[in-house]
């Protein structure tokens, strides 16, 4: 069988969903069954590894092999491939993170698995180890990828940004993130009716893994929000989503993740940040909500995470907290230890 290589292609649907293609039918088959368990974003990240990993093995999927898979890990971390689809980035190899999102390419091959159209999943579970008799399921995995604390905004530097937003809308939506914690899909995600002024709430129709919740979110929020819909958003807009376009061919279409990365972009530059992203902003959020005391329950809760170990970060990130929490257990082990050995406090005679 000739290996057809697959290519990339976003399109959009009649009724305006965005659907990934990749030009060849099982894959493509994949990428449809993926579009009903996961959100448009994660179906074309997706889209995109199947590609990477199939212009490197330059095989159909029923000929892949765990050789294959281990050489690719290897490529993606030397550069070496040359055939993935920006030759640039790849020049000096990707991160553990991004080879190991790649790997996601296992989905694929269990679903292939299920359907019969390969014979087993050639994406190893990890490496086995010396326990792996007693512990069957502990062994090393493919790829380490370290857990590194996210950059936060100082208060200063958020007031800049919103000082540096061009309009209200730009404004909600960066208060949005700093005030509520929303993802950035959230805030592109809210309707119209998702806001909830009297009750200072707005509601997650379909925030990450389809679930829903309510996020209360400073009165400055809907404050600018307010100030949005009376004076900017377009009168011919007919989308129900409550953040568009404001001026260009999209003019009255629903904000796009480019148009709000754009906007980020062009507000950090007004300002004068070294960085300042979607996601800082949700993580400056939580982690002042923990320095301030809220319960890591309730940050869970806010966050919209669906465990409390994805919440736990905010503790390192809380440094006033930490180090407060430090200074009481320090003075408890202080007080036992001068109380047992008096001489100790005034020092050696």
């Amino acid at each position: 069988m000739v290996f057809t290589e697959p290519c990339l292609k976003r399109v959009v649907s009649p009724v305006g969903e965005l659907v990934v293609r990749v030009g060849v039918p099982l894959l493509d088959d994949y990428l449809d069954f993926l579009a009903g368990r996961a959100r448009p974003n994660s179906v074309l990240a997706a889209g995109y590894d199947v590609v990477v990993f199939f212009r490197f093995v330059a095989k159909e999927p029923h000929e892949v092999t765990s050789a294959d898979v281990l050489a690719f890990i290897t490529s993606q971390r030397s550069g070496g491939d040359g055939r993935s689809l920006r030759a640039v980035n790849d020049a000096a190899g990707v991160s553990a993170r991004t080879v190991r999102r790649r790997l996601s390419i296992s989905g694929l091959f269990s679903y292939l698995t299920v359907r019969g159209d390969v014979m087993a999943n050639p994406v190893p579970r990890g490496l086995p180890t010396r326990r792996e008799v007693s512990r069957p399921r502990q062994g090393v995995p493919l790829v380490r990828s370290p857990r590194t604390l996210p950059r936060v905004l100082e208060p200063a530097e958020v007031d800049m940004l919103l000082a540096a937003a061009s309009t209200n809308r730009d404004r909600a939506m960066f208060q949005a993130m700093v005030l509520g914690g929303l993802r950035r899909c959230e805030v592109l995600g809210l309707r119209m009716e998702d806001i909830r002024a009297g009750a200072r709430q707005v509601f997650i129709a379909q925030g990450k893994g389809g679930h829903q919740r309510q996020v209360p979110i400073s009165v400055r929020f809907f404050t600018s929000v307010g100030a949005y819909l009376d004076t900017e958003r377009p009168a011919e807009a007919r989308t129900e989503k409550l953040f568009v376009a404001l001026k260009g061919p999209r003019r009255g279409q629903a904000l796009s993740a480019a148009g709000v990365d754009t906007v980020m972009d062009g507000a950090r530059a007004r300002a004068g940040l070294a960085h300042a992203t979607c996601h800082e902003l949700r993580h400056t959020c939580l982690t002042r909500l923990r320095e301030a005391g809220m319960a890591l329950e309730a940050i869970q809760a806010q966050a919209g995470h669906a465990s409390i170990e994805s919440t736990r970060i905010y503790l390192h990130l809380g440094d006033d907290w930490l180090a407060a929490q430090y200074r009481r257990a320090a003075e408890v082990i202080d007080a036992q230890v001068f109380a047992d050995h008096p001489r100790a406090a005034g020092g050696q005679r």
